[in-house]
């Protein structure tokens, strides 16, 4: 605190004090509210898919033996190829976070050393693209064999649990493009994009872990 004197009338003088304060603010870091809400709402998802797989035990455990004749009709060999597909598109979204950690949204050179977040996620959604064509084929096969929705209960389980991660995964897609559209529409790249770059990778992230958790449940533990 420092004194200043002040004039006041003709002779008289009166003190007045001038407060200084120096103020150091903690700075605080707070996590992103986009990322939070991010991940609660995969926390709900996450239920969901535990109900799915709550349906398919369930159904599994009243007919042992429809399983056992049914599964039979898959191929583990093209199911594992395009399990290996989504996984390494996991791969793929992650260099691209990383990219857009960094801030570099477009390649710098034809290296994929060099690529930026739109390469990795273009090669992403490719991946991810395969793996839903992939579904559809089988879908395709299976109905062509007997198996459909409304069959058996074994075909009321298989659709409705991979069923639901092919929409999710569909919907995951439609992220990628968005993002990467908002990529090309600002004369920046900021923050703000990196962000939801990193926000569509945890939903991607979780699909994967989704199916390799069907994948085991399905086409390996029959």
């Amino acid at each position: 605190m420092t004194i200043t004197d002040t004039q006041i009338g003709h002779n008289r003088r009166v003190t007045s004090p001038s407060i200084t304060y120096a103020v150091n603010a903690p700075v605080v870091n707070r996590p992103n509210s986009v990322a939070v809400g991010t991940i609660v709402w995969l926390g709900s998802e996450v239920m969901f898919f535990a109900g799915l797989f709550a349906i398919y035990f369930t159904l599994r455990s009243t007919s042992p033996d429809l399983w056992l004749f049914e599964t039979e009709k898959h191929g583990f060999g093209f199911a594992l190829v395009n399990t290996l597909i989504l996984v390494s598109s996991s791969v793929t979204c992650q260099f691209g976070v990383f990219a857009a950690e960094r801030l570099q949204s477009r390649s710098t050179g034809w290296k994929p050393s060099q690529w930026g977040m739109v390469e990795w996620f273009f090669l992403t959604y490719a991946l991810g693209a395969i793996f839903v064509s992939g579904q559809v084929f089988e879908y395709a096969t299976l109905v062509s064999e007997g198996v459909s929705l409304t069959s058996n209960a074994y075909g009321s389980a298989f659709y409705l649990t991979t069923g639901f991660h092919g929409i999710h995964v569909t919907a995951g897609l439609i992220a990628f493009l968005l993002v990467i559209g908002r990529a090309f529409a600002v004369k920046n790249f900021g923050h703000k994009e990196a962000t939801s770059a990193i926000v569509v990778s945890y939903y991607w992230h979780f699909v994967d872990v989704v199916w390799i958790g069907l994948f085991l449940v399905i086409y390996v533990l029959k």
